[in-house]
């Protein structure tokens, strides 16, 4: 597999694929009868696009492109959108070219996100695979004057039944690419798969382990300058005065210019230094000096102020999401009854890559831009917007992403850098510090789970989860009225999201606001309400005299659900008798169409407690291969822990506390616990891989450490080496 980072229509200008070709894309079953010619001054290098959406390519010579519509932010894109492609079209992976997208229109949604690559596009990307060859096998069986029944395809070519006659993929193009595409091509039976639900290699890990995999961080472009920018210590600062003297005194520094952070809601003020290296830039970031002005921030931004808001929010009635029965009237006449808080902190996204882009505004009214974003598409607009350019004269490059977990969604560091290549006209190369990346935020929000709820003749029959916290889509989007629950609360805490069949229920939420800037993090509020969802069951079960896991399962009639509790209760012994100072958690949550449960074993360890084992299991439906699948769940498992036992996000006196990883600590290779992952094979439609692993792991090391220390932990983050 040769991995290209370019546009598809550098990619035929660039003459790499010759002869006339095929394409076949997403909307092809519904929007064209006959392709498109695209003609070049080379008139071999002609190409007949089938439709408005390609994503194969197949030239006269016999070369195979495919597209690849999702950024690779090491989940594994890269491979797995293809390979719905590849196995219809009867291709090896390690045959073809693969392209990334630029945001174009014609490719459709491109954004890497919600665990939303091979679920959501599991059926189109294989009709485009099984269009395409059906048309193949269609004009090899008029050359051959037989019936389409005795022809098959296999590696790249179409052969005939019962003879030693063959045609490749490229001998047929031409003719083929005349045809009508198949609006209903046949897809394949899951039992048939070569490369789908099978273990194969990932193709791109070579050039990642070997430094020569294109990341954003590496791009260079001649005659480029580079940025680096000074953002208000309480992010929404205003610029009172600049004296820029000491900083271009360094040599290799330009100007400085005062510029914007434009975020999703609001416009920040920022100062940035151009120079001619990126070393000088950040020297003269140094020597700058800025006088801002903070306003109300310093008091009113602190994570105490916040909090505070949350837990007066916790003594009042939200708004009602959704409730079955009298739930107010229940509880307050219940004999057997819990009312507790779960607390989650504000979290950074921390990538290993920070954020950084590089747009050139050209003379001819064009652009070019190389930034690692989850989504071209978005990318995209947003460029257009901020150059006040359309977007059919924007060339969107999209390097690989060193991790990004939601935070290179977020593009106001593509738009800082759009700003200033619009007032330099010359490639601007701007990269974000790590202290920018973890001071400046977007942030996952701090979360407080209010948490109600009662037993009955040793059942739980009474639950309430009331959600509070600053709304991702009333800060981000603007989208949330102030009498209006949050709607993201379907996809997490609703009881049709759990299963949970309790007798009487209730989900309710209160917004409190914060400047704080936030946006969705691995799992988005799944990460938040999983641990009080699934810590109170357990509290609850206790109450009620039940065992866990029992508990959970008298409350689930869903047999998929119980069939991924009674996994995991196998998979990690449950049942087994532990010494003393030992215990187990367990915890499951539904979130981006898959199912996930998690058990781990703890034992007391001085003041504190020692994580022995991690048994995850997964029902994410059918999945392209196990291998990324354990490798995202392995991942879950080592982010989940992270942000149940290292630092949170703090602010005090409007100033983020944290400034690197000497502050903001990830768990280190050394600290990872014995992991087993298990894929249950459901055979149902495709789930999420690269966040529903995430949720259970905190609930269930807090249940464990309760089971072996009797401590009930219910604020996030804690010292798992002193538990006080």
């Amino acid at each position: 597999m040769e991995h290209i980072n370019t546009s598809r229509r550098s990619f035929i200008k660039a003459g790499s694929l010759t002869g006339v070709g095929l394409m076949i894309g997403l909307n092809s079953f519904a929007k064209e009868k006959h392709p498109k010619k695209i003609s070049h001054t080379d008139p071999k290098s002609a190409v007949l696009d089938l439709e408005i959406n390609p994503f194969i390519i197949i030239s006269t010579d016999g070369s195979i492109a495919l597209i690849n519509p999702r950024p690779d932010m090491g989940q594994g894109s890269t491979q797995a959108a293809p390979s719905l492609i590849a196995e219809e079209l009867e291709v090896s992976l390690n045959k073809v070219k693969l392209i990334q997208s630029g945001g174009q229109e014609k490719y459709g949604s491109q954004q890497s996100g919600g665990s939303s690559t091979v679920r959501g596009l599991w059926t189109s990307l294989r009709k485009a695979g099984a269009a395409a060859k059906e048309m193949l096998i269609e004009t090899a069986a008029k050359r051959w004057n037989a019936s389409v029944a005795d022809c098959y395809a296999k590696d790249g070519k179409i052969y005939l039944k019962n003879s030693d006659k063959s045609f490749t993929y490229g001998e047929l193009v031409d003719d083929a690419s005349k045809l009508q595409v198949p609006k209903n091509p046949k897809l394949k039976d899951p039992k048939d798969f070569k490369i789908l639900g099978k273990y194969n290699k990932r193709l791109d890990v070579p050039d990642r382990v070997t430094g020569k995999a294109v990341y954003g961080i590496d791009i260079e472009v001649p005659g480029m300058v580079y940025a680096c920018i000074q953002h208000s210590p309480t992010i929404h600062g205003k610029v009172v005065s600049i004296d820029d003297s000491e900083a271009l005194k360094v040599k290799g520094v330009l100007q400085v210019i005062k510029t914007k952070r434009p975020m999703p809601h609001r416009a920040a003020d920022a100062v940035a230094v151009i120079a001619t290296n990126w070393w000088a830039a950040q020297k003269g970031r140094k020597a700058l000096k800025v006088t801002w002005d903070d306003g109300d921030l310093a008091k009113t931004m602190t994570t105490d102020n916040y909090f505070a808001a949350t837990y007066e929010a916790a003594k009042k009635e939200g708004i009602r999401y959704e409730e079955k029965g009298d739930f107010n009237a229940k509880f307050a006449n219940a004999k057997q009854k819990l009312e507790v808080n779960y607390e989650t902190p504000f979290l950074a996204h921390a990538p290993i890559e920070p954020e950084c882009a590089v747009v050139h505004v050209k003379d001819d009214g064009t652009a070019e831009v190389w930034a690692h974003v989850q989504g071209p598409d978005g990318g995209l607009a947003d460029v257009s917007r901020a150059l006040g350019i359309s977007k059919d004269k924007i060339k969107f490059n999209v390097p690989l992403l060193g991790g990004s977990f939601g935070r290179k969604a977020y593009h106001d560091y593509l738009n800082e850098t759009c700003l200033l290549a619009k007032e330099l006209k010359k490639p601007v190369k701007m990269i974000w510090t790590r202290e920018d990346d973890i001071t400046q935020g977007p942030y996952r929000p701090g979360m407080l789970s209010h948490m109600q709820g009662f037993v009955d003749k040793g059942k739980i029959t009474g639950f309430h989860h009331h959600a509070i916290g600053e709304s991702i889509v009333g800060q981000v989007f603007g989208g949330l009225a102030p009498d209006e629950s949050d709607p993201w609360l379907s996809g997490e805490i609703s009881t049709e999201n759990s299963k949970y069949e309790f007798p009487v229920s209730k989900i309710s939420w209160t917004n409190v606001k914060t400047e704080i800037p936030i946006v969705w993090w691995r799992s988005v509020y799944a990460s938040n309400f999983g641990w009080g969802q699934e810590c109170f069951i357990d509290e609850l079960a206790q109450l009620a005299g039940k065992d866990p896991l029992q508990a959970r399962l008298d409350l689930v009639k869903d047999a998929r659900y119980r069939k991924v509790m009674e996994t995991v209760a196998e998979k990690a012994n449950w049942k087994e008798k532990l010494g003393a100072g030992q215990g187990k958690g367990i915890a499951v949550f539904a979130s981006f169409g898959s199912i996930s449960a998690c058990c781990i074993t703890v034992s007391k360890d001085g003041a504190g407690v020692k994580i022995d084992k991690v048994v995850s299991v997964l029902d994410c439906g059918y999945y392209v291969n196990p291998d990324h699948v354990k490798a995202q769940t392995e991942g879950n498992i080592v982010m989940g822990i992270s942000a149940a036992i290292k630092g949170g996000i703090t602010f005090s006196n409007g100033v983020c506390d944290q400034t690197n990883f000497h502050q903001y600590n990830v768990m280190r290779l050394n600290e990872a616990p014995k992991m087993e992952i298990h894929i249950i094979d459901s055979g149902e439609n495709p789930g999420g891989v690269g966040e529903p692993g995430l949720p259970p792991i905190a609930p269930a090391l807090g249940n464990a450490i309760f089971a072996a220390t009797g401590k009930r932990i219910r604020k996030l983050p804690f010292d798992i080496t002193n538990l006080g």
